[in-house]
């Protein structure tokens, strides 16, 4: 089928400036629909035009009908002809403070969302039911994402970790600047050879297995990153963590040191005892201690290092030797000591916030 068109000079005027407010409001669809009358307008075959713009024929056929029907009028945005939503925006809204509120609050008895439970959760509060496949895309448009919740302590101190955020650290930066210290946050971590989990894609029903030995054996580590230059100390541990391998850790930083040095660290046992305490006084010229607030890993930037060398050189992997995880957690611990600068990047969105803090204070 031949198809001949002819356009007016005021009509090709008029579709290329409807093309161009198209482009401006960025919708493609209306700019590819333009683009197939004015090309076939030129001369183009339908053929050429579909494999220019990717078009089926039917598509093609149906804009040119619309066009020699309603003309201009074809072209303008118009309303989605899909159903209203069910939910006014202050249901929404009020939905939305339902689910962050959790199920418990909402008098179930469990602390999981499920869709099911949503489900019943929009029927009972506003009287409307929606299929469970289509919740997760109605919690998702509103804000939502299916998540792992994790742990907090009870026994966290909000007004001294507060107190910590807008006293205590800006101090200890503002020390560190004036006596060209090294602020170092410090903690330790083990790696099991037994394995650790973690997420992955994989075949759908095909659930992925890791092998292990079961041997009951860690790599211990010790570690410290600097605030300001992301440099990184550590030192391998095959025993327990103590007071005495904690003190020999820090005899060897400050043998590799020339500056003052501030330590942060966590309230663990072999932090504060007896030893470790000697440990500090016998360094006190060159040596500053202080305590983060207690049951508070997210204030302190080093747990982003521990979680970047678990998920990409320990999780899911086999480790038939104990030398086999000790080479992974090494060459990983190397690889970021010779680029303090994934350090950095590594300490996360926490420290930004902070130094805003410091500076303002």
């Amino acid at each position: 089928m031949t198809i001949t068109l002819t356009f007016s000079r005021p009509t090709v005027k008029t579709l290329d400036q409807e093309l161009q407010a198209a482009f401006r409001r960025n919708d493609l669809r209306c700019v590819k629909r333009i683009t197939a009358l004015l090309a076939l307008a030129d001369g183009r075959t339908p053929e050429t035009v579909m494999q220019r713009l990717g078009l089926g024929r039917s598509t093609i056929y149906a804009w040119l009908r619309a066009f020699l029907v309603d003309g201009i009028a074809s072209l303008r945005p118009h309303q989605s002809p899909g159903r209203p939503a069910k939910l006014t925006p202050s249901q929404k809204q009020r939905l939305r403070e339902l689910v962050a509120a959790g199920p418990e609050a909402a008098g179930y008895q469990t602390g999981c969302w499920t869709s099911a439970l949503l489900q019943d959760l929009i029927h009972r509060e506003f009287g409307q039911v929606y299929h469970v496949h289509y919740i997760c895309e109605l919690l998702r448009n509103l804000g939502f994402s299916y998540q792992k919740a994790h742990f907090v302590s009870d026994h966290l101190n909000a007004e001294y970790r507060q107190q910590w955020l807008q006293e205590t650290w800006p101090a200890l930066l503002q020390a560190a600047r004036h006596t060209g210290a090294l602020l170092l946050f410090g903690d330790e971590a083990s790696f099991a050879q037994w394995g650790s989990l973690a997420y992955t894609w994989a075949p759908r029903g095909q659930q992925p297995v890791v092998k292990t030995g079961g041997k009951r054996k860690g790599y211990k580590v010790f570690g410290l990153i600097d605030y300001f230059s992301g440099r990184v100390f550590w030192q391998g541990h095959t025993g327990r963590f103590n007071a005495e391998s904690y003190c020999a850790f820090l005899e060897e930083v400050l043998a590799q040191t020339t500056q003052p040095i501030i330590l942060i660290q966590d309230g663990a046992r072999y932090h504060t005892a007896a030893k470790t305490q000697a440990c500090f006084a016998k360094h006190a010229a060159r040596l500053t201690v202080a305590q983060l607030p207690s049951y508070s890993p997210d204030y302190n930037p080093i747990e982003h290092l521990w979680r970047n060398i678990k998920r990409h050189n320990t999780h899911n992997r086999y480790f038939p030797e104990f030398s086999d995880l000790t080479t992974a957690v090494e060459t990983a611990l190397q690889h970021f000591q010779q680029h303090p600068e994934e350090v950095k990047q590594l300490m996360g969105t926490y420290l930004d916030e902070v130094v805003t803090v410091a500076w303002a204070a």
